[in-house]
């Protein structure tokens, strides 16, 4: 009897990776002649996981902004786990921005991920379990098509393969 293969769709982010994307970032800020004298700066808040930048004013908050993300795409992390809340208005007429970066896979873009696989048209079996996506079949070729067609779309997120077997 055959055995099914499987893999899961996941979308996880190193979180050690981005501490060290952080500290980078602040020395950097300590060491630059613009912000010196300035409340720019960046914290990353475990519960929930998201980073909170502050500013100045608006221009600042851009080279905050820059500074953070260019620092977050050296270590490997895609930018499409950031979502940024708008700049709101901070204590001392400062500037703060949230910055929420999300782990996991939500329920519509599992839809949209498990719909994407199926109209491939291949004899594989994709489902929702929790935040992730796992698809199985009985022939390895058919997941590898589904990885290589998988890499080729953009679901609004950064999206991993795991426990391939």
């Amino acid at each position: 009897m055959a055995q099914d293969h499987s893999f899961d769709i996941v979308s996880k982010v190193d979180i050690q990776e981005i501490r060290n994307a952080v500290q980078m970032s602040l020395k950097e800020i300590v060491q630059r002649y613009d912000f010196k004298g300035t409340s720019a700066g960046v914290t990353l808040e475990e519960k929930p996981l998201q980073l909170i930048l502050t500013a100045d004013h608006s221009m600042q908050m851009e080279n905050v902004r820059d500074l953070v993300f260019t620092k977050m795409a050296k270590r490997g992390i895609s930018m499409k786990v950031f979502k940024s809340d708008p700049e709101e208005p901070a204590p001392g007429g400062k500037l703060r921005q949230k910055v929420t970066i999300q782990q996991g896979i939500s329920q519509e873009q599992a839809k949209t991920i498990t719909q994407a696989i199926r109209a491939l048209g291949l004899k594989v079996q994709p489902r929702i379990d929790g935040d992730k996506v796992k698809v199985s079949a009985r022939q390895i070729d058919d997941l590898q098509s589904v990885i290589g067609s998988l890499k080729d779309k953009d679901f609004g997120t950064a999206i991993q393969v795991e426990n391939y077997r």
